[in-house]
C-alpha cells in the first residue's frame, strides 16, 4: 500500500443529519471499525433548518451545533473541518481531499448535501448577492439585515419567505420575486398559499407572484433589479434562494450513476461497489412515485444516513428504505404551516377541505382508498410525524374518517398509540 494514501475502514463525506445517523448506526454494530468525516465545513455540525434562526438573531452561531467534538472522542470518529472531496476513485477506493490528501476507504458514505442554485440571470456576476445554506451564509446574512432599508429576495420558497420575515421584522422594505403563480407552490395549494402572503402582505412586504428577474446591474447601494415587465427595484440587499442542488462535482469523470443526484437502491447503495449515499444529494425511492427522487428534507436524511450506516456495518437488523415522503413546517409571523405527503389527487382519490377565512384556517386531507396520502393545514396543528407514519404505513382510516378531519391531531396520536403498542 501506497504509505503517502491514509486509510480508514468507514469514510463518511459529510457532517449533518445524514452522516450523524450513519455514525451512529455504524458504531451500533461496529465498535472498532475506523471512521474518518471530512466535511468541507469549517465548523461542528449543525442543521440547516436552523439558519433561518441564526438570521434572526434567535440563536447564536456558537450553540447550534449538533455535536461536539466529545462526541467524535467517544466513538473513535476522526472529524477533518475544512476537507472537502475533490474526486473520487471508485475503482482503487481511494478519495483525493480539498487539502491535497488522499484516502483510501473500505466503505464510503457520501452525504455531501446541496449547493444553492445560482440562477443565470443577466449581470448577477457583476452585483453582490447573499445565498443560505450554510452557518456562514447566515451570520453574514444577519450582520446585513441591520443595515438594510430596501431588500429583495429572489424565490418564494422555505429559504426565501424565512429571510424576508426576518428583513420584514428589522425594518426593511421587503420585495419577494417568485416565478411561479404562488410562494411555496412546492408545498400547498393556491388557498393555503394565499393565507401565506396575505401574512407578508399585511406585515408590509411586497410580494410579486408570475414574475422573472431579467437584468440585474451593480449601483452605487446595491443593485438594480429589472423585471420583465420592465419595472426596476432598488435593493441594498439581494438575497438569491432559488432552490438548490445535490452537491456531487466531485464526481465528475465518476463510474457512479447520476440523474438529479445519485441514484441509490434502498439500502442506499449506489451504483459503485463500497459506495452509498444519503440525505439532499441522493436519489432515493420516493413513496408516491415510481421514479427515485431527490427528496431534500431533514426526515429522509436521518432515515437514509440511519440505512446507509447499518448497510455498511453490515447489521442484520437492516430494513429496506421505505421511500420518500415530502414533510414541511413552517412558521411565520405567529402563524404555523404544516405539508405532509403528496398534493398530486389520485384518480378516484377524495378531497376534503375545511377554509375558515376570518380565522385563517385551512385544512385539506387527500384520502385514497380510505387512507391518508396528504394533508396540509395553515393554522390547524396536528402532528407532522405521526401524520408521515400513517402514510408510510398505509393505515386504513375510513373508521375513523370524520373524528380524523375534526381533530387529526388527537385522532392521528390515538391511533400511533394503538399501532406502535
Amino acid at each position: 500500500m501506497d504509505r503517502a494514501i491514509q486509510h480508514t475502514k468507514y469514510l463518511i463525506a459529510g457532517s449533518s443529519h445524514a452522516a450523524l445517523e450513519a455514525i451512529n448506526a455504524i458504531r451500533m454494530h461496529d465498535a472498532e471499525g475506523s471512521v474518518t468525516v471530512v466535511t468541507r465545513d469549517a465548523h461542528l455540525p449543525y442543521s440547516p433548518t436552523v439558519l433561518p434562526y441564526v438570521v434572526s438573531g434567535k440563536s447564536a452561531p456558537e450553540r447550534v451545533f449538533l455535536r461536539d467534538e466529545d462526541f467524535f472522542a467517544r466513538n473513535n470518529v476522526a472529524y477533518r473541518r475544512s476537507t472537502g472531496l475533490t474526486a473520487l476513485d471508485a475503482g482503487t477506493n481511494v478519495a483525493q481531499l480539498t487539502d491535497g490528501s488522499r484516502l483510501r476507504y473500505e466503505r464510503l458514505l457520501l452525504a455531501t448535501g446541496a449547493s444553492p442554485v445560482i440562477p443565470p440571470i443577466p449581470g448577477i456576476d457583476t452585483v453582490d448577492f447573499h445565498v443560505l445554506r450554510t452557518l456562514d451564509d447566515a451570520t453574514a446574512l444577519n450582520a446585513a439585515i441591520a443595515q438594510s432599508k430596501n431588500a429583495v429576495v429572489l424565490g418564494g420558497g422555505l429559504v426565501g419567505m424565512h429571510a424576508a420575515e426576518n428583513l420584514v421584522k428589522a425594518g426593511a422594505k421587503v420585495t419577494i420575486v417568485e416565478m411561479g403563480a404562488t410562494v411555496l407552490g412546492g408545498y400547498f395549494d393556491a388557498t393555503a398559499s394565499a393565507l401565506i402572503e396575505a401574512a407578508f402582505r399585511e406585515a408590509g412586504a411586497t410580494v410579486l407572484t408570475g414574475s422573472r428577474v431579467v437584468g440585474l446591474a451593480k449601483t452605487a447601494t446595491g443593485a438594480l433589479v429589472t423585471l420583465e415587465n420592465g419595472a426596476t427595484l432598488d435593493a441594498d440587499l439581494l438575497l438569491v434562494a432559488t432552490g438548490v442542488r445535490p452537491d456531487v462535482g466531485y464526481l465528475n469523470g465518476s463510474p457512479i450513476e447520476r440523474e438529479q443526484g445519485i441514484v441509490v437502491d434502498d439500502q442506499m447503495r449506489t451504483s459503485v461497489p463500497n459506495v452509498w449515499a444519503a440525505g439532499d444529494c441522493a436519489q432515493a425511492k420516493h413513496f408516491f412515485a415510481a421514479d427515485k427522487q431527490v427528496n431534500a428534507i431533514l426526515p429522509s436524511a436521518t432515515e437514509q444516513g440511519r440505512i446507509a450506516g447499518m448497510s455498511m456495518a453490515d447489521d442484520p437488523g437492516l430494513k429496506a428504505y421505505a421511500g420518500g415522503v415530502p414533510l414541511n413546517t413552517y412558521h411565520f409571523f405567529g402563524r404555523h404551516a404544516i405539508s405532509v405527503g403528496s398534493g398530486d389527487v389520485p384518480e378516484g382519490a377524495e378531497v376534503v377541505t375545511h377554509f375558515d377565512e376570518r380565522r385563517g384556517r385551512y385544512l385539506k386531507v387527500i384520502f385514497n382508498d380510505g387512507r391518508l396520502h396528504g394533508i396540509f393545514s395553515i393554522n390547524q396543528f396536528f402532528d407532522a410525524g405521526v401524520m408521515c407514519q400513517l402514510i408510510l404505513r398505509r393505515i386504513d382510516l375510513t373508521p375513523v374518517r370524520e373524528r380524523f378531519i375534526d381533530t387529526p391531531l388527537a385522532v392521528g396520536r390515538e391511533i400511533m398509540s394503538q399501532t406502535w403498542r
